[in-house]
């Protein structure tokens, strides 16, 4: 059981230059979770989901992950309804290159006539003039990867979209994707038990590019019982411990946990204060998942 912050503030994980134009606070908020099951449709509780975005502001988180394809529409329509006006320094990023026909249901299109629709669509739904940071949600081996990428950089040359990233992607396609735009940020599941975008955060750190890792905690009962015995000695829950790990493990690092809960998303914002031990952290950082 963790011990609850009376004020914990993103603030205390430090900050990230998004291109060198945009600054947030190093632990954002993951929008995913506060659409219905299978990412579909809207929240069981719109009031919870409401109480979430506008408590993860007051707590100093000032980058927001979403997607259009998450409801599909949904999250995007209730961070606007939540918390449009948007305060100044708030960065918003969101993605596309799915399409959703229905619950825990994804098919790529990364098509440019696609990608066109979803950033118009975007905007709408968000309310902007510009996206703060638009992220092509995955590469479609249907389509140009090139063809998608420079979609996206006609549209930032448009007016429509400020900084470009990319999300489940290879360092071979950031490469690619920095020939044609600069990138500002990469999106990868990874965690101390799921390494293996390992060489993806370092080559992120070294050409100040921000890593967001989703999927943090990792799986399998040898993960649970490592992070479990450490989380007891830090009187902490897990997935603080996970988040502080990665915090530790990068200075571009942008961990993004998601909730549906005030109360856990309290508890993920004062993981940004926590200081594992050196030991503690090692004994993290060189950790291989066992099925």
């Amino acid at each position: 059981m963790s011990k609850k912050s009376t004020n914990p503030s993103a603030s205390a994980a430090g900050t990230f230059s998004l291109g060198g134009e945009l600054t947030v606070n190093r632990i954002g908020f993951g929008a995913m979770r506060i659409t219905g099951e299978g990412v579909w449709g809207p929240p069981k509780d719109r009031k919870e989901a409401i109480a979430v975005l506008r408590r993860a502001v007051e707590l100093g988180v000032n980058f927001i992950d979403t997607a259009d394809s998450y409801g599909p529409d949904v999250s995007e329509e209730l961070i606007a309804e939540a918390l449009y006006p948007y305060p100044k320094d708030l960065v918003i990023a969101t993605k596309g290159g799915w399409k959703r026909p229905g619950p825990y249901h994804w098919i790529h299109d990364a098509s440019p006539a696609h990608l066109r629709e979803a950033v118009d669509g975007s905007l709408r739904k968000l309310r902007v003039d510009r996206i703060d940071v638009y992220q092509l949600h995955i590469p479609d081996s249907t389509v140009s990867y090139e063809d998608s990428v420079g979609t996206l950089a006609e549209l930032k040359k448009q007016g429509k979209i400020r900084l470009v990233a990319l999300s489940n992607v290879t360092q071979e396609h950031i490469e690619r994707a920095r020939k044609i735009v600069p990138i500002v940020s990469v999106q990868n599941r990874y965690g101390f038990a799921d390494l293996e975008s390992d060489y993806v955060v370092d080559y992120c750190e070294q050409n100040k590019i921000a890593f967001i890792p989703w999927a943090p905690l990792g799986s399998g009962k040898v993960a649970a019982d490592v992070l479990n015995r450490i989380a007891k000695a830090q009187e902490k829950n897990s997935m603080q411990i996970a988040l502080a790990w990665l915090l530790k493990r990068s200075s571009a690092m942008l961990p993004i946990p998601g909730t549906s809960s005030v109360q856990h998303l309290e508890e993920n914002i004062a993981a940004a204060s926590i200081q594992l031990t050196q030991e503690q952290y090692r004994e993290l950082s060189g950790f291989r998942a066992v099925a």
